[in-house]
């Protein structure tokens, strides 16, 4: 071989080396622990069929490039696994405990999949981690206790999953929490103080909680509020009435007694769903109700429909003791097509002013049937609502008496 070809042959083996040394120092410019934690988590989690998501993940290359792994200098702050695309089959596998030590872990969420088995307590050992969300999986067994543990955390959301057991107290003294859904899952027992005084969202919907809630349990920093579906109980009138930033409100399907506050229709909502519980007594607003869709359906409300209503978009005061005759007011914007849904039957109205000719707009829908009253127009009400149109005299009768 001639000089220039041992040349070329010593140039080519530098470029090798350099090519192995950038190669190698791609791989180990992340923090050790991070690197092994990421290999950990890989081979606990597979894409469903269909789904691509760790084809990126090659650990010859820089792991900061990775799908879903997001850094800052040479620590793992982000850990976003699965597609996110509406459609994508997502994971499946369980959540390794490696996990804990990614110790300068921020923001770790899990698009929906089919992940199962509990959650590792190792991840009360991130105390860096300010966001949670596992939603829509098949994640099992308890919340744990020591997420309690993780001071910085604002946002916690374990819904849609089978977790089961007591929604643990030392949660609900997290100083940070702005977030907290834990819905769609099988939690038990008493819903604990949120005590986070920045606290604006809290959805316990379809679990099977018990128990009453004191007047000091939540924060009246929350704007959305939803315990829907559960087997709660004991007055909220006093609670209700401290909470004047509630902007969406669903108490529905539950066992609440007692009186609805005057309050609470002054408040900035959009959505008030109380149907179906136990409330009683009077509803008077002190002012024209601005709330787009109030539902009291299905309670023990009694006493005359306040002509404050008649304000209301979609108005369900269906399945209650309503007595005397419906407001005038409502009448009137029920027929200009203010009102769009306005449900009265189940009660015992006995009348309303309205010529048998009018015509109800073909955008509003009325039920007026089983009262005291013959309904003085004709029109469809759900079906749900039966075939009968008037209440039996007596029953009336009774109630006049």
């Amino acid at each position: 071989m001639g000089k220039q070809g041992r040349r070329k042959m010593v140039c080519y083996a530098l470029f090798l080396a350099a090519l192995f040394q950038c190669k190698f120092w791609a791989v180990a410019i992340l923090d050790p622990l991070d690197f092994l934690a990421l290999q950990s988590i890989r081979k606990s989690l597979h894409d469903l069929p269909g789904s691509t998501f760790f084809s990126s993940w090659d650990f010859t290359s820089d792991p900061c490039n990775f799908a879903g792994v997001h850094c800052d200098s040479d620590r793992v702050m982000g850990l976003n696994l699965g597609d996110p695309r509406a459609g994508s089959p997502g994971l499946t596998g369980k959540i390794d405990a490696s996990i804990g030590k990614l110790s300068a872990l921020a923001d770790f969420s899990i698009v929906p999949g089919r992940l199962y088995g509990p959650l590792p307590p190792s991840i009360s050992q991130l105390k860096e981690l300010r966001f949670l969300a596992i939603s829509r999986n098949f994640i099992s067994g308890n919340v744990p206790a020591t997420l309690g543990q993780l001071r910085s955390l604002k946002t916690l959301d374990l819904s849609y999953n089978q977790l089961a057991g007591e929604i643990p107290r030392s949660i609900g003294a997290l100083p940070e929490l702005t977030n907290v859904i834990l819905c769609h899952n099988h939690l038990s027992g008493s819903v604990p103080p949120f005590l986070s005084r920045v606290l604006t969202r809290l959805d316990l919907k379809h679990n099977s909680l018990t128990g009453s809630l004191a007047p000091d349990f939540l924060s009246p920093s929350l704007q959305s509020l939803s315990l829907s579906w559960n087997q709660l109980t004991g007055p909220v009138d006093r609670l209700l009435s401290r909470l004047d930033q509630l902007s969406f409100l669903d108490l529905s399907s539950n066992k609440f007694p007692g009186p609805i506050p005057s309050r609470l229709f002054s408040f900035p909502i959009t959505n008030l769903q109380l149907e179906r519980n136990l409330f009683s007594g009077s509803v008077q607003p002190a002012d024209q109700v601005t709330i787009s869709t109030v539902d009291l359906s299905h309670n023990r409300l009694s006493g005359q429909i306040s002509p404050m209503f008649s304000t209301v978009h979609n108005l369900y005061l269906n399945n209650n003791r309503f007595t005397n005759r419906i407001p005038a007011s409502i009448v009137d914007r029920l027929l200009s097509g203010g009102i769009q849904i306005l449900y009265l039957q189940h009660n015992y109205l006995t009348g309303m002013e309205i010529k048998p000719t009018a015509e109800i707009p073909v955008s509003s829908s009325l039920c007026l049937q089983y009262n005291c009253m013959v309904p003085p127009v004709q029109t469809p009400c759900p079906f749900k609502a039966g075939n009968e149109k008037t209440r039996p005299t007596v029953q009336c009768n009774e109630r006049k008496g």
